[in-house]
């Protein structure tokens, strides 16, 4: 590296910055600097500062990862970004909705969105994504507004990435980077962590570039020898060999993650206890809903994926049947296929569920594309036969057409605010109804010395009549078929 300013100029700038007395140390680095009244107290004996100095780092010269205020710089910077998006179906009004989804991601990653541009094509182009000539103006625009990234409201093939960086000069990310780059900031558990790692690295794979040195070959293979039996694996083939080795490690710890959940998952089947599972778009308030029926204390901000990580809760509704209620990741258009597979384990909450509560932003301004989203994830997970209950939140917010809409359009729907209150009760009412209820009605006159079997009947199934007696406990209820069979002895001779 060489440095454009002359002798005398760097000169004039370091006598500028400098004392008299402090030039010479200046030129040194701080360790270097050292003084034996100041600092031999705190350092203790140092070693010779001729030898120390003989090979020292020189001021304005070193990298942006070596130079340490440079970092903490570009750590308080926000990157600055232009978005780009190619409008190839709907109206105009879905493209410019769908940009606008784009600028929430990105801010919600931390950055600052400048300007946003949209092309109307067939499909997007095959080197540039959006052409060669727009490419051109696209890179004014960056010149023009001193923007540091490009982002692109689609997935791009590795060479439309290569290709258009090379036109605008700046870092280009496309839709996919962007959301992977959310859940890795927002991911806490460690199976969050090891999910968004997974897909990061199956969407690095084949956008692993290789320049200068990294296409050179490694010495060859055979048994030995010399040195070259042959071409050996380029660096980039070894970085994928490499990347590959980790992805297996990273499903296999994956996997013995998701033992943990189903232990767990059939433990709550073996007591019967019926599960709730919360789904919906991001940010439409499915944890402010699970916080409002179980006071779970989840975290709830305005922000794309606050939260990843799935959380549980026991609930009881209000005829006093317990069930869990569980609160999973958000969906959003376009969800990366990376995400999807390696969160699948987590969405299984959904599969396995006896009833979903899909939750839609109704303040949004097109929430039937919401619920169309979200519909498409539930499919590929395989949950399309549980029941639904469509859950309209933010009514306190939305418009009251939309939510008339709504309501008539989705047959099992209600609408709620989760912010104040509004319909939590008639909510809490439907989940009662809907809940699977046990198939098989009994009648038993319990003993006293028994009462377990009264309480299992309480959290198990459904207590129609109870009465205290001499002999013990006469029960009536709705249980499934394994409390039914430990309840038959004990059934009264005139029910008999």
């Amino acid at each position: 590296m060489t440095s454009s300013s002359s002798p005398s100029q760097d000169a004039k700038r370091m006598a500028h910055a400098y004392p008299e007395g402090l030039r010479a140390d200046a030129l040194m680095e701080e360790d270097v600097a050292w003084s034996h009244e100041i600092d031999g107290a705190r350092d203790g004996d140092q070693f010779d500062r001729s030898e120390r100095a003989a090979l020292r780092r020189v001021a304005g010269l070193s990298t942006e990862l070596e130079d340490v205020t440079e970092v903490e710089y570009r750590q308080l910077r926000l990157e600055r970004v232009v978005l780009v998006g190619v409008w190839t179906t709907g109206t105009a009004q879905d493209a410019d909705n769908s940009l606008a989804e784009l600028a929430a991601l990105a801010e919600t990653a931390g950055a600052l969105v400048l300007d946003g541009v949209i092309q109307r094509r067939d499909k997007p182009d095959a080197a540039t994504y959006i052409g060669s000539g727009k490419a051109l103006e696209l890179r004014d625009i960056v010149l023009e507004t001193g923007a540091d990234t490009v982002i692109c409201d689609g997935e791009l093939s590795p060479g439309q990435l290569i290709q258009l960086e090379d036109v605008v000069k700046v870092k280009v990310i496309d839709r996919t980077a962007l959301i992977l780059d959310i859940f890795a900031q927002h991911a806490k558990s460690r199976e969050g962590k090891a999910q968004v790692a997974l897909a990061q690295m199956q969407y690095m794979l084949p956008r692993l570039r290789g320049w200068g040195q990294s296409l050179s070959r490694q010495m060859g293979g055979g048994r030995g020898g010399l040195a070259t039996r042959g071409p050996g694996e380029t660096k980039i083939e070894t970085d994928r060999r490499r990347i590959r080795e980790k992805m297996a490690k990273m499903r296999r710890e994956i996997a013995e993650m998701k033992t943990g959940r189903e232990i767990k998952r059939q433990e709550r089947r073996r007591n019967k206890v019926p599960s709730v599972a919360i789904a919906g778009y991001t940010n439409a308030g499915k944890s402010s809903l699970l916080n409002r029926l179980t006071g779970a204390g989840v975290l709830v901000e305005n922000a794309l994926f606050a939260t990843l990580d799935p959380t549980v809760r026991r609930a009881e509704t209000p005829s006093g049947r317990l069930y869990t209620l569980a609160d999973t990741v958000g969906f959003v258009r376009h969800l990366p296929h990376h995400l999807v597979e390696a969160f699948r384990s987590t969405m299984e909450e959904v599969g396995d569920s006896d009833l979903i509560l899909h939750v839609v932003d109704g303040s949004h301004p097109v929430p039937e594309e919401q619920l169309a989203a979200v519909r498409e994830v539930i499919r590929d997970v395989g949950a399309t036969d549980v029941p639904e209950i469509v859950v309209i939140n933010k009514a306190d917010a939305a418009d009251p057409l939309v939510l008339q809409r709504l309501l008539r359009v989705e047959k099992r729907s209600i609408a709620v605010s989760a912010r104040t209150g509004q319909g939590i009760a008639e909510l809490l009412a439907l989940i009662d109804e809907e809940l699977p209820r046990p198939s098989v009605e009994v009648e038993a006159l319990v003993p006293y010395t028994h009462g377990k079997l009264v309480a299992r009947a309480h959290t198990e199934g459904e207590v129609i009549s109870e009465e205290h007696t001499a002999e013990g406990t006469l029960l009536k209820a709705r249980v499934h078929e394994e409390l039914a069979a430990d309840l038959a002895p004990y059934t009264p001779v005139s029910a008999a």
